[in-house]
């Protein structure tokens, strides 16, 4: 079995490996796509947190489910996806159905190895139906649940206005679940290249970018003088994410997707007199995944625009530094495996 290991920051290497053995409560996955998300440029550079080497990147992962053991309703050859955060079962968070937040939580190919290779062994319960989705959809559903979760978080009310700041791959996501939410959607990002895809091919009627001098006049127009009551930060940026408390409506949520190492700050009277919510989001639920394939299903998004490069798993190694460098326009990428013997 091929695999592709990130052995320190900066250096990849292909290798041989035993087929993972069916286990109990276990489920092999032949991975077919796996898309490259900000974790996995963060790790290749060496900036993620708590991050260790060697290690097998990759978590937006789909493919054939070729054997399992205690997965009912699940049958041999059928496409799937699953959920990469790999969670105890007993603690706390899990206990109130916060499996995305687990004290013990394991995420593929950050904690554990991931799905860079060609067969992955996973838990049965995190397997998530392909639907009769494409294998590039449901590469794209752990990202999109991402945003849905924020979204869900925020409770987003028809006709409210909402601020997405950041429109990465997980942004433009969370623009798309909180249009679907209801929500009318603004969008907030310095590199201009990214605004327009969200004017052109989201049809997100309102952008704004974030380098302007007058933000907070322009989303003031926008919002009639209101600003927007439900502020999402999907940038991980310590500028963004303190700068963006001016933006939200007295009475407004705050919810922060991205994650920053540092502390962040505000001013407390301005964000009492609003009785303003802050919230965290971390990763998804099942309940986000299955909401994600659905508008899916449903045309609702259309993950696939967001795939900007295609490599095969062989070239990933000499094209994978290309992807952090701005000017490629990289929004998704996605690697194809397309090894067949079982």
């Amino acid at each position: 079995m091929r695999t592709l290991v990130c052995t320190e920051p900066g250096k990849f290497e292909y290798a041989t490996g035993e087929k993972p053995q069916l286990r109990e409560g276990q489920a092999i996955i032949k991975i077919k796509r796996i898309g490259i998300c900000g974790t996995d440029l963060h790790a290749y550079e060496g900036t993620q947190p708590f991050f260790n080497y060697p290690r097998i990147l990759g978590h937006e992962l789909s493919g054939i489910l070729v054997e399992f053991d205690a997965a009912p309703g699940f049958v041999e050859g059928e496409a799937v996806t699953f959920i990469p955060y790999f969670h105890c079962g007993n603690c706390v968070a899990c206990r109130m159905g916060k499996t995305n937040c687990c004290t013990q939580l394991q995420v593929c190919g950050v904690h554990v190895d991931g799905g860079m290779v060609e067969f992955l062994s996973v838990p049965s319960s995190s397997l998530i139906h392909g639907m009769g989705l494409s294998f590039d959809e449901l590469a794209l559903v752990e990202p999109l649940a991402i945003g849905a979760h924020g979204v869900r978080r925020a409770a987003i009310m028809k006709g409210e206005y909402v601020l997405v700041i950041g429109a990465g791959p997980i942004g433009l996501g969370t623009m798309e679940l909180a249009r679907i939410a209801g929500g009318a959607v603004i969008a907030l990002d310095i590199n201009e290249q990214r605004l327009r895809f969200c004017r052109e091919k989201l049809r997100i009627p309102h952008t704004i970018n974030a380098l302007s001098a007058n933000v907070v006049e322009q989303l003031s127009e926008v919002t009639n003088g209101d600003m927007p009551s439900v502020v999402i930060d999907a940038t991980g940026s310590l500028k963004a994410i303190n700068n963006a408390f001016r933006y939200m409506s007295h009475g407004g949520r705050y919810v922060l997707i991205g994650l920053q190492k540092g502390d962040i700050s505000f001013n407390h009277p301005e964000f009492h007199k609003r009785e303003g919510t802050l919230m965290s989001s971390r990763n998804a639920t099942k309940q986000d995944f299955e909401h994600v394939v659905n508008c899916i299903k449903r045309k609702e998004i259309r993950p696939t625009a967001y795939i900007t490069h295609r490599v095969d798993f062989d070239d990933v190694k000499n094209e994978f530094e290309n992807w952090l460098n701005p000017e490629n326009g990289v929004i998704k990428a996605i690697v194809e495996v397309p090894y067949s013997s079982f």
